[in-house]
């Protein structure tokens, strides 16, 4: 098995391999969130919170609808990851183009259905006046270029499937690289403010589109066209995999839009604050964010191939890093927290809230990326719908009672801590459930042989 090329990770240090994949992904997504985070340093300086709270709630309905291209990334790449483990690369291919061609003709039917209810999407997160008029316009330019944020997603999964890391990253650092030099222009050079920003967001998409496409076809092989037939044929694998993750990524907004109508109840100044950590967040933990899709081809791969002990061991080397990862960068929150509080020139409770996130808190992150890893760990074994469970769970259960007691208890801050607390038992039941389905050591089923169960709960989630 080492003699195929395109399986990289089936021999070599699986840290140095969860360490270098991670690393790279996290560049591009850093790139991409630094300058979301730019963003609103940006905005806050025209002085006016209506604009940043705007932004607040637009950014929950936003990762509402990149969700499904997170979800079809996730089947993309897995399909892929596991066919190159088995060396069959005509199967990776046509499994990428079908991929790629059913994930954009579904969500640019998604995007449509969610502008045409952008106003009551708004306003069903508590935003009211002149700060819902302008989160609506905000999101009138954006949403419809998602079919090429999709296009950017599903395309450096394939690549990250094949361990081209650093050609993914250039995609996402291309991205980021349009977005800030046309943001100044834009917000400031020709006094666009909100429309500016939302005009560079879609730039960047058309980057991201180009760029994660160009390498696929010049150094592997492209994307196989199907025929009718295999189209067909591939639709019952992509979507054992792609329906539970997108439910599963569906919570993760649901969530955030719970905890931003909360936080709403405090006013503007609250909501603001939320909206930086919400850019904080990203920017101090993109290694995390990133852990998941990196470590996925990992274990992919290593299914594909049969090497279950590598498969366990590329488990625990993720948890190994996502340590290191939080300890460093929470400490350099706590340190940095004065100059960030003067960036945003936040004040009363936005600085409260800041510094919050800043201080033990970030530190809490540690568990969300357990549940990262551990949806990697499923959605490559052949059970994503355990990534859907516990996502859903996190984003409800370990979200909705604990945010109702920490505001109870501690009101606009109480929300975050509420927030937090909750991911602490839904990472550790993420943990033992990942060890059980490792533990089973049975042989991974090929790409389209994914179990009965699967499909029929995918069925069961079309017909709801």
């Amino acid at each position: 098995m080492s003699d195929n090329p395109q399986a990289k990770f089936l021999t070599g240090n699986l840290f140095k391999h969860v360490t270098t994949m991670s690393l790279t992904a996290s560049i591009g997504l850093m790139a991409i969130f630094l300058v979301d985070f730019v963003d609103m340093v940006f905005i806050s300086m025209l002085g006016k919170a209506e604009l940043a709270a705007a932004v607040g709630y637009a950014g929950a309905i936003l990762f509402f609808t990149s969700s499904f291209g997170i979800g079809m990334s996730i089947a993309a790449g897995a399909l892929v990851a596991r066919a190159l483990g088995q060396g069959d690369t005509q199967m990776a291919s046509r499994r990428a183009a079908s991929a790629m061609l059913y994930g954009v003709g579904v969500g640019a039917l998604f995007a449509a259905a969610i502008w045409m209810n952008l106003h009551f999407l708004v306003g069903l997160m508590g935003a009211t006046g002149e700060t819902q008029d302008l989160a609506v316009s905000y999101m009138q330019i954006i949403v419809p270029a998602l079919p090429l944020l999709i296009i950017g997603m599903i395309g450096g999964a394939i690549l990250r499937a094949h361990g081209a890391a650093k050609r993914a990253m250039f995609a996402t650092i291309l991205a980021g690289v349009v977005n800030a030099v046309l943001d100044p222009i834009l917000i400031f050079g020709l006094n666009l403010d909100l429309t500016g920003a939302a005009l560079a967001s879609v730039a960047s998409r058309f980057a991201i589109a180009a760029a994660s496409l160009y390498p696929i076809f010049k150094h592997y092989g492209g994307l196989q066209k199907p025929t009718s037939d295999e189209f067909r044929e591939d639709f019952p694998a992509i979507l054992t995999i792609a329906i539970p993750a997108i439910l599963t990524q569906f919570a993760t907004p649901l969530g955030q839009a719970f905890v931003t109508r909360s936080m709403a109840a405090y006013g503007e100044a609250a909501v603001a604050g939320m909206a930086i950590v919400g850019r904080l967040t990203p920017v101090a933990f993109g290694a995390v964010f990133a852990l998941s899709g990196a470590i996925g081809p990992i274990i992919g791969q290593n299914a594909g191939a049969g090497q279950q002990d590598r498969v366990s061991q590329a488990f625990m080397e993720g948890l190994k890093f996502l340590v290191l990862w939080v300890v460093a960068m929470s400490g350099l929150l706590f340190l940095l927290r004065p100059l960030i509080a003067g960036m945003f020139a936040a004040e009363g409770l936005t600085l409260t809230l800041v510094f919050l996130f800043c201080g033990p808190l970030s530190l809490m992150f540690f568990f969300n990326g357990v549940i990262f890893v551990g949806n990697a760990a499923f959605n490559n074994l052949g059970h994503p719908f355990y990534s859907t469970w516990i996502n859903w769970g996190r984003h409800t259960l370990g979200t909705i009672p604990f945010v109702w007691v920490g505001a109870a208890w501690f009101g606009a801050p109480g929300v975050l801590i509420g927030q937090a607390t909750g991911g602490v038992i839904f990472g550790a039941l993420a943990y033992v459930l990942a060890k059980r389905v490792m533990a089973r050591g049975t042989a991974p089923a090929k790409p389209q042989e994914f179990s009965r169960q699967g499909r029929l709960m995918a069925l069961f989630s079309l017909r709801r």
